[in-house]
């Protein structure tokens, strides 16, 4: 217990005592994926990984962070071409923005466009190699593609970032099991 309030306290100190580059560049990263990888506290899991989205959907230019939220927004509600619209135009003004070909790559696969999906999550993971929901969103569409070996390696890699991701290893268990062959 006394390390979960240790490591919030730091979560607050690094989140607001820190200047902020915002998106994948932010300095405050390393140490939160570190103690992502480290911590076993749920509790100090579910804030670490909701600082670095919130890091990740941050820009150091607020139109940007501005267009990023009304794309979230728009794909959220529904409203994909929209979403593609914000996030293809956020991309052009700030190619280097991870998170804004991740939510383009998001909508895609909400459309069922896997092929354009793919390549936006291989921008955002050579921007952030860290990125597990990009590395998430690549096993999804590997599966989706009957690429099993590929899912597998990407349900991996996203488990080597984040090892308490909500059911990564239970998912890897089951891959395991259909793609190597082997029992558990």
């Amino acid at each position: 217990m006394r390390r979960l309030l240790f490591s919030l306290c730091l979560s607050f100190v690094l989140f607001f005592g820190t200047p902020a580059v915002a998106d994948q560049n932010d300095p405050r990263l390393d140490t939160l994926f570190d103690l992502l990888r480290e911590s076993e506290e749920p509790l100090e899991i579910q804030a670490t990984e909701r600082l670095i989205w919130s890091i990740w959907m941050q820009h150091r230019n607020a139109e940007y962070s501005r267009m990023m939220q009304a794309g979230s927004v728009a794909m959220a509600s529904g409203q994909y071409d929209q979403a593609i619209g914000i996030f293809s135009s956020l991309i052009q003004k700030e190619p280097d923005f991870a998170e804004a070909w991740n939510k383009r790559a998001t909508v895609y696969f909400l459309i069922g466009d896997l092929t354009l999906s793919a390549e936006d999550v291989d921008r955002t993971l050579e921007l952030e190699p860290r990125h597990f929901g990009a590395l998430s969103g690549l096993g999804q569409i590997e599966l989706l593609r009957g690429n099993g070996d590929a899912a597998l390696e990407a349900f991996e890699a996203a488990r080597a970032v984040h090892p308490q991701l909500p059911g990564i290893a239970a998912l890897i268990r089951k891959l395991e099991v259909e793609v190597r062959g082997r029992k558990l």
